[in-house]
């Protein structure tokens, strides 16, 4: 079942209230308004035109992954959980083969998900690698709606995974499918919202002692994910950290 698309004032007023929580009324209403300014400026032709400029991708694989195109609800949403922005390929594949390198992994055995998933162009990067299933969860069911429409375009002869899906649904809550897992984080989260999913993921951990590894790209949150008792940092850079299950 997929959720009512989240309200803008509701979403608003959570922003805003997770703010207060943690710097005080003041400082969050300051950087509410500030978030509300860049909304502003990035609506402006000059800036929307750049949103566009990561088009290559679209046009080898005839599918609908820029931020370009996303509407101006949806990017108004996104500043209040986190703005659309698709990953680029060649880091993508970094991030994996560094992962590989930390730890030889048959990801046959593996289902990839993308919490805060988009438009989809992880999951079709990702169906590169023989993981056993790949699935993506998104929050606006807009971005949702062009990430299934992906799914089903995108052709490549390099593809070696098939069972894809997108989901839409509130990744801070999602119930993780069984088995080991590769997760991918793309920032997808503010602080208060992360924490919720972190813990949902580490619950899920105590009751099933499943392997897991975390690719936390644009790492804006690192040490969140560092003090969990629940995961061990395995390597970083400016750009990504990857992090697996502790070993207890």
């Amino acid at each position: 079942m997929q959720p009512s698309n989240p309200s803008v004032v509701r979403s608003a007023w959570r922003y805003w209230r997770d703010l207060a929580s943690r710097d005080g009324g003041f400082r969050a209403t300051k950087e509410f308004f500030a978030s509300l300014w860049e909304f502003v400026i990035e609506s402006t032709p000059s800036h929307r035109r750049q949103r566009f400029g990561d088009a290559d991708y679209d046009w080898d694989y005839r599918v609908n992954t820029t931020s370009g195109a996303v509407g101006w609800r949806d990017r108004l949403l996104g500043e209040f959980f986190s703005a659309y922005q698709p990953t680029e390929p060649s880091l993508f594949h970094e991030m994996l083969s560094a992962l590989q390198e930390q730890v030889r992994l048959d990801l046959r055995q593996f289902t990839f998900i993308d919490l805060g998933s988009g438009k989809g162009r992880t999951l079709l990067m990702a169906s590169d690698y023989p993981f056993k299933r790949i699935i993506g969860v998104e929050l606006l069911p807009a971005l949702n709606s062009i990430a299934q429409q992906n799914l089903k375009q995108y052709k490549s002869a390099s593809q070696q995974c098939f069972a894809l899906e997108s989901v839409c649904a509130d990744a801070t809550r999602f119930n993780l499918p069984d088995g080991p897992l590769v997760v991918y984080l793309f920032n997808p989260f503010l602080e208060a919202p992360l924490r919720e999913a972190l813990s949902n993921l580490e619950d899920d951990l105590r009751k099933t002692g499943r392997l897991v590894y975390v690719l936390y790209h644009n790492p804006v949150h690192d040490s969140i994910l560092g003090e969990s008792p629940s995961l061990t940092k395995l390597y970083g850079t400016h750009q990504y950290s990857i992090f697996s299950r502790s070993v207890e």
